[in-house]
């Protein structure tokens, strides 16, 4: 009997999704001869009450690869799990579609459904994605590579700015609660000052940091982490979302931080949120390759009949792991990371110490 696979994308869009679908599919048309049914809009897709599904042939999945975003559509608020007759109809359309399992490429959100569905009985393999490089047991996630090239060439483009008009400039990134873009992208794009999640920063050292930098190099560049916070403060919370599998939206730490350092420095400060821009474009080769290679090893633990399970990568390896082991935490940066410590070595300040 030939297999019938499902696959769906859920939670923010993120590039190199598309390299995902299309390595799974064709792993699964050329290797076993399998259906590949695709599912738009997320899990949603399985909640409506008439499943919103379609065929993916050799032909509708090549030429995607470059291409961001997802063909299938996502959604980051449909969550089955939310009441017993959601995740009921969401078992019934995939019994009823024929379904032997199904692939799912998302964050920790994702992942967390996931393995809530995969416990009433529905066969899944997961497939890491996020920009923010946090989901535990996954050394690096598709998505990431390009979200970092884009905010370095931000800070690049800040800095011939900040030069001009002798600023201090304020560079806000995604991540959340992990700081892994900020990190590594500060340092790539030559940041003064690096602030994440993990370390609490000391809004006086910061000050005095622009201030030493008004003095030689009349310009400072802050890169800054979305859930960074000063010491015995609280994280900017952007908004809340009641029905989504993740209510909390940070964002704004930049302006709060701007309006706290301007009256302590002689330079104009001034922020710059980049937002969704981390999230689009085209994957760059490394997110391509690395999201083709995590897609053929979820149709490999398909064909193998290995399920609830999420493909990883670590110690630059594939693998895979349970799913269980890994939607109860977040991957963040180790206090100590050989990254901080170079950055720290370089003379980057790290908002926590006065220089």
């Amino acid at each position: 009997m030939t297999m019938r696979i499902g696959i769906l994308t859920g939670g923010g869009d993120c590039p190199g999704l598309n390299a995902v679908i299309r390595a799974v599919a064709k792993s699964l048309l050329r290797q076993c001869g399998a259906q590949v049914i695709g599912i738009e809009d997320g899990f949603g897709g399985l909640m409506a009450d008439t499943p919103r599904v379609r065929e993916l042939t050799w032909e509708s999945v090549s030429g995607i690869l470059m291409r961001g975003g997802t063909i299938l559509g996502t959604s980051n608020r449909a969550n089955p799990l939310r009441s017993e007759a959601d995740t009921e109809r969401v078992l019934a359309h995939a019994r009823a579609l024929g379904l032997q399992a199904l692939v799912v490429i998302g964050g920790d959100g994702s992942m967390a459904i996931a393995h809530g569905l995969a416990q009433r009985g529905l066969p899944i393999v997961g497939v890491p994605k996020t920009i923010d490089n946090d989901i535990v047991g996954c050394e690096r996630s598709f998505g990431f590579d390009t979200a970092v090239a884009t905010v370095t060439e931000a800070i690049e483009r800040l800095q011939t700015t900040a030069q001009s008009h002798s600023r201090v400039m304020i560079v806000e990134t995604m991540g959340r609660y992990a700081g892994w873009i900020a990190l590594e992208a500060g340092l790539a794009g030559a940041a003064d000052v690096i602030l994440l999640p993990e370390i609490d920063f000391d809004l006086d050292a910061v000050a005095a940091v622009c201030r030493a930098r008004e003095r030689r190099q009349r310009y400072t560049i802050i890169c800054i982490g979305e859930g960074a916070k000063p010491r015995g403060g609280e994280r900017t919370v952007q908004q809340r979302i009641a029905d989504s599998p993740d209510p909390i939206r940070l964002g704004g730490v930049a302006h709060v931080l701007r309006e706290q350092l301007q009256p302590r420095l002689d330079s104009e400060v001034r922020a710059t949120v980049l937002g969704h821009v981390q999230r689009g474009g085209s994957p760059t080769p490394f997110d391509r390759v690395l999201a083709t290679q995590f897609g053929n090893e979820a149709a490999q633990l398909i064909m193998q009949g290995q399920y609830n399970r999420m493909v990883t990568l670590h110690g630059g390896r594939l693998g895979h792991v349970a799913l269980a082991d890994v939607v109860h935490g977040t991957r963040t940066v180790p206090l100590d990371h050989p990254l901080l410590r170079a950055a720290r070595q370089i003379g980057v300040s790290l908002g926590d110490t006065l220089a």
